[in-house]
């Protein structure tokens, strides 16, 4: 019985210990981001691996480009679409969350989410696309961690950085010229609306461009840009 017990305690020693230094490495990552610019994402090599799966030379179009570099009217676009409190709040917008899971438990499935940019961006650099408990449990932990260290400002350019934004489109630079033949720093208020409106569902929005719900969006979120306060 002392064995099995002795057995069981080395096991979750073990277990523990990975999973201090699984944190840490991220941690490490997060810590070196606040200087130097992420290459790639976990999300991009995921979609590149799937690309590649049915073309073995697709290629992601990226290309990593300043904060200064990029339209503002991009970046009131995307809080106003995406979180309207992302300057003032320390990685989760409580109400948000709250108010979705209030409208998940009406329409009885999955309709809206609370995750702020902070959070998409916790998922996008580390994580798979599985939904799982464990995978919800480490994008809370990756936000605190970059809540923690980076600057509002360094979370949203490396944001718009590794976004998806169509199929094998990635940041705002790929997104300016795929979609406008101009690069991010030039796009117009229109522009940045209808591209903010696609990043809940960017590849289908690639393919329909025209889609009714796309372009309702698009208004919605023009009229709110002014009010958008941005890093």
């Amino acid at each position: 019985m002392k064995k099995q017990r002795g057995w069981l305690w080395r096991v979750m020693a073990s277990c523990f210990a990975v999973l201090l230094f699984y944190q840490l490495w991220l941690f490490a990552h997060i810590c070196w981001w606040v200087k130097f610019d992420p290459s790639t994402s976990a999300f991009m090599e995921s979609r590149l691996s799937i690309m590649q799966d049915k073309n073995p030379d697709a290629e992601l179009q990226h290309q990593w480009i300043p904060y200064a570099k990029i339209s503002n009217n991009l970046k009131r676009a995307l809080i106003a679409s995406e979180d309207a409190k992302f300057v003032d709040h320390e990685g989760f917008d409580w109400e948000g969350i709250q108010k979705a899971y209030e409208k998940n438990l009406r329409k009885g499935k999955i309709v809206a989410g609370g995750s702020t940019i902070s959070q998409q961006l916790a998922k996008n650099l580390f994580l798979s696309t599985k939904r799982t408990s464990w995978r919800k449990g480490e994008e809370i932990i990756i936000t605190v961690m970059l809540e923690a260290v980076m600057s509002k400002r360094r979370i949203f350019e490396i944001y718009l950085n590794v976004i998806e934004w169509g199929n094998g489109v990635f940041g705002a630079e790929a997104a300016a010229r795929h979609y406008y033949r101009t690069n991010a720093a030039n796009l117009t208020a229109e522009q940045a609306a209808r591209l903010a409106a696609m990043v809940p569902n960017p590849r289908y929005y690639d393919t329909h461009r025209e889609a009714r719900g796309l372009l309702r969006k698009t208004g919605i979120i023009l009229g709110r840009m002014n009010d958008s306060e941005i890093p």
